[in-house]
């Protein structure tokens, strides 16, 4: 298991599968205002991939057709931010994507507890910490720490999914969840578009 830090993009020859954990870091919660600096991705192998994006980037020409190839599904937890995040950067829309908050809140009704570290405690026996979560992202240098960090976020995210999937089955709401993930590209571009406070299916 390790971590790879890569510069500005991925590499052109690596392949990550049809199913890619992603996760990004920025310096904020507001994808208009805060910067992105670092998208981590997994294929579920014990292995993170890491692209360190630089101030004013606007091309990452490898992970853009990563994020829009129709033949590898995005796996998120919180997809909304990451995919506006990125979009904004980039101006590349991720789909098809899977968002694990969302499967949470859709099966996990008998609780308001939907963090990452909640899950995976709870549906896959893993502890992450979160200490690495409110620091300087934009720093020239990342820690081992902030490394560290940002890895623990996509390395569980298969096994999640799978939990996740066998209680939407089970509850029958499968399809409904599946449909919420088809929409989440088109949240995230509400969010940038300036209806990220407004709820547009209101009276």
């Amino acid at each position: 298991m390790a971590n790879h830090l890569y510069q500005r993009d991925l590499p052109d020859d690596l392949e990550l599968g049809p199913v890619v954990a992603i996760d990004c870091e920025t310096m904020g919660l507001n994808p208009l205002r805060d910067r992105l600096c670092l998208v981590q991705m997994s294929s579920g192998d014990g292995h993170c991939h890491m692209i360190q994006v630089a101030p004013g980037q606007t091309e990452a020409p490898n992970l853009v057709r990563l994020l829009e190839d129709p033949e590898v599904l995005k796996l998120f937890h919180f997809g909304r931010f990451d995919i506006a995040a990125m979009r904004h950067a980039f101006g590349a829309t991720a789909a098809p994507v899977y968002c694990t908050k969302i499967a949470s809140k859709l099966v996990r009704t008998f609780t308001d507890r939907h963090g990452l570290k909640v899950l995976l405690q709870e549906l896959v026996g893993t502890d992450i910490s979160k200490q690495q979560q409110q620091s300087d992202w934009g720093a020239k240098e990342l820690s081992n720490a902030q490394l560290d960090y940002a890895a623990s976020d996509v390395l569980h995210l298969h096994r999640l999914r799978d939990a996740l999937d066998a209680m939407l089955a089970r509850e029958g709401r499968a399809d409904l969840a599946q449909r919420c993930f088809d929409f989440l590209p088109v949240r995230a571009e509400l969010d940038l578009a300036g209806w990220s406070e407004t709820d547009i299916f209101s009276h």
